[in-house]
């Protein structure tokens, strides 16, 4: 079986090759990718009092995040085999019906069991951030395609950074059900922008294309493996700082949670700009090369901050400075990756995109599993770096990999 090379997708001519569709307007695909990780973590304030409303254990209630996370992988996998054979756009259009009434069950539960139901239903909004990939990718070619993700990712980014203070602010002035009162008016509005705006990318020929054998296709190649562990391994990085620094900081911050949400913001941040400069700069070198760079200033970062770990600089900037660089790296992967991940086998862009993010989703959550076993006692900072470096080293090494198969 041979690859396809990311410069044999973007070529005139090459196969799945659609950009003489008109391409999508850019804002309802960055609402929709947005409000594909919104629920995520909107809720996160408000979990003490669903267990307390349901009398409900809230090891039982933090199922509404585990199992979310879970169902997002699986929903990624189905919806983008979906949308090769059906279709981006009724694919798309399915998936925010199905969050709005999810939503309101949601609001509406009575007990738990229903509750996490519905919770569990609401992950289907996860297609639409493969569909976006997909219809950008059909409709503009080589940096072009990766300019867009990255202004996508810059919203895939913004939007969990701002959802837990938007639904604490709601649960305080109207309670926890006005949070999936309020997610079901967004999805009711992206559907409506998304029925007169987003137009099918996938042609007749493109459809028959994604029913013949697109998970070995794809699972065959050694190059969809290098772009996914790229971006499993980049995600298991940021994950292992999300769960890691707040223990491992300990009393840096005097136990103040506004300086600790302070400085953990420094790497969504990070994330940010990396992804503008992919959007910025996509033109300048090949997908390949962006990883490789994207890769190698993570792992400087993070070898910075082991290195000042172990002589002994306790100082806050210390730990939180260099992962600024897992945010900058992060922003980079992304859209070089998921650019990279459409152009090994275009005819299955959809379902490449939702295997792919399934495998990072779940690649990045084992990676906490198994790294949580190495950070912690006496020398936690360290521990946090040299876990985060091991972690990061892979990525680069997937990214080499995806850059010599492109050759």
């Amino acid at each position: 079986m041979t690859d396809h090379s990311p410069k044999d997708g973007f070529r005139e001519g090459a196969p799945g090759d659609h950009s003489h569709a008109p391409a999508p307007p850019l804002l309802p695909l960055i609402l929709l990718t947005a409000l594909s990780v919104v629920p995520v973590n909107i809720i996160l304030p408000s979990l003490p009092k669903i267990a307390a409303e349901f009398r409900a254990d809230v090891s039982l209630v933090g199922l509404a995040v585990a199992g979310y996370a879970l169902a997002t992988a699986l929903i990624e996998i189905i919806a983008g085999r979906l949308a090769d054979r059906y279709g981006r756009r009724p694919v798309a259009l399915t998936a925010i019906a199905m969050f709005i009434l999810a939503s309101i069950g949601c609001a509406l539960a009575g007990n738990i069991v229903l509750f996490l139901i519905f919770r569990a239903l609401q992950a289907s909004i996860a297609a639409c951030f493969s569909i976006a990939l997909v219809m950008i990718k059909e409709t503009s070619r080589g940096a072009a395609t990766v300019s867009r993700f990255g202004y996508l990712a810059m919203g895939w980014a913004l939007a969990p950074m701002l959802a837990p203070l938007v639904g604490g602010s709601l649960d305080w002035a109207w309670g926890w059900r006005a949070i999936f009162l309020a997610l079901a008016t967004a999805g009711a509005i992206l559907l409506v922008l998304s029925w007169m705006t987003l137009r099918e990318t996938a042609t007749a020929g493109a459809k028959a294309d994604g029913r013949r054998g697109s998970y070995l296709q794809l699972l065959g190649s050694r190059q969809f493996w290098c772009y996914a562990l790229c971006m499993a391994f980049a995600m298991g990085t940021l994950y292992l700082f999300l769960s890691g620094a707040p223990i491992a900081v300990g009393s840096m911050l005097g136990g103040s949670t506004a300086k600790l949400g302070l400085c953990m913001g420094l790497v969504p941040a990070g994330f940010m700009l990396g992804s503008f400069l992919a959007g910025r700069f996509a033109a300048l070198a090949a997908l390949g090369t962006i990883l490789v760079i994207a890769r190698s200033l993570t792992c400087a970062g993070l070898l910075i901050g082991l290195g000042l770990s172990v002589m002994g600089v306790t100082h806050v900037a210390a730990l939180f400075g260099p992962c600024i660089f897992i945010g900058v790296g992060n922003g980079l992967t992304m859209p070089a990756a998921n650019a990279g991940v459409l152009s090994v086998h275009p005819e299955h862009a959809g379902t490449a995109a939702g295997l792919a993010a399934a495998i990072s989703i779940g690649g990045g959550a084992l990676i906490v599993a198994v790294g949580g076993w190495f950070i912690g006692g006496r020398d936690s900072v360290a521990a946090l770096f040299a876990t985060m470096l091991c972690t990061a080293t892979l990525a680069l090494i997937a990214a080499i990999g995806a850059n010599s198969a492109g050759k």
